[in-house]
């Protein structure tokens, strides 16, 4: 089986989680830029983050056979900051890279003006980079939150289907998938969706254009609800092929709007910016009892520290 995890903040998760996903068949993710649970208090604070995305996240991921991409935005929560709003004229120079899939996470927090003018503005910037747009719906009065969504996508010069609105549920499925967009859900073990829910919406209203992701953060989650949904998907009847097309070939087809999809495994280099992740010298089980060997990373090279 093999799984995309379209939605998930790896920055917030250990390496351990990585492993842990590659045995469940996850292959490859995308890792939305958000909101890091404090507030930035400068531009160059999203810059150095942006940065991680494009690096150190592609790095640590591929040690554990696991391809990388990236969405970049003004988050909608920190759209209301005008210490942040100025990320919006350094965007340009980092949307053209090639980690990047889409712009995202644009949308609503909290539905204010200064919320309007960042996702009319960064819808603009997907059309203008040829790139697909990923969309937050809010927590709170989710229904009008997508209904406001909907009509300024529908003002801006990205097509409907280039738009993945993301945090679904059983009162806005309808109306987004009526709207042309990409259907997104997020799985969550106490919000959100969960499991059951997510394979009675597949049941309903079919698996077309739908993408499953389990968002997980530095919050309560789990990185692998799409392994979770994949399997409840077969216990109840689905066949391999809905599961590939909801968990892989969805994903897939989206995020490949933007033509820089790269889904080849590579061995990485040994280090990034002089860190190679692993740490310590596990024990030889070959040598004597308590005897440490030096540990190798993928690439060969010795391991350092940083």
């Amino acid at each position: 089986m093999r799984l995309f995890d379209p939605h998930i903040h790896m920055t917030s998760r250990t390496t351990d989680d990585y492993e842990a996903m590659h045995t469940a068949g996850i292959r490859a993710v995308v890792e939305p830029s958000f909101w890091l649970g404090q507030p930035r208090t400068s531009v160059a604070s999203f810059l150095d983050y942006f940065d991680s995305l494009l690096g150190w996240e592609p790095f640590r991921a591929a040690q554990h056979g696991i391809a990388h991409h990236c969405t970049l935005a003004l988050n909608p929560k920190e759209a209301n900051d005008p210490r942040c709003v100025a990320v919006l004229d350094e965007l340009p120079r980092y949307l053209v890279k090639d980690q990047v899939v889409a712009v995202g996470e644009i949308g609503y927090d909290s539905m204010t003006p200064a919320e309007d003018t960042a996702l009319a503005a960064q819808l603009q910037l997907a059309a203008a980079h040829e790139l697909p747009a990923l969309v937050h719906t809010p927590h709170r009065d989710k229904l009008a939150g997508l209904r406001r969504t909907l009509d300024v996508v529908r003002e801006s010069a990205l097509p409907p289907d280039h738009v993945l609105v993301d945090h679904l549920n059983e009162t806005t499925v309808k109306e987004a998938k009526d709207s042309g967009c990409w259907l997104g859900f997020s799985v969550y073990p106490d919000t959100k969706m969960d499991e059951e829910r997510m394979v009675a919406i597949l049941r309903e209203y079919g698996p077309e254009q739908v993408l499953v992701n389990s968002a997980a953060d530095w919050g309560r989650s789990d990185p692998l609800k799409t392994r979770r949904v994949a399997d409840l998907m077969l216990a109840e009847g689905f066949d391999a092929d809905d599961v590939d097309l909801v968990l892989w070939r969805n994903p897939v087809a989206f995020y490949g709007l933007s033509g820089r999809l790269d889904l080849d495994i590579t061995t990485p280099e040994a280090t990034h910016e002089g860190n190679s992740i692993l740490r310590g010298a596990p024990k030889d089980s070959d040598g004597p009892a308590g005897a440490p060997r030096q540990r190798h990373d993928p690439a060969g090279a010795p391991a350092t520290g940083a």
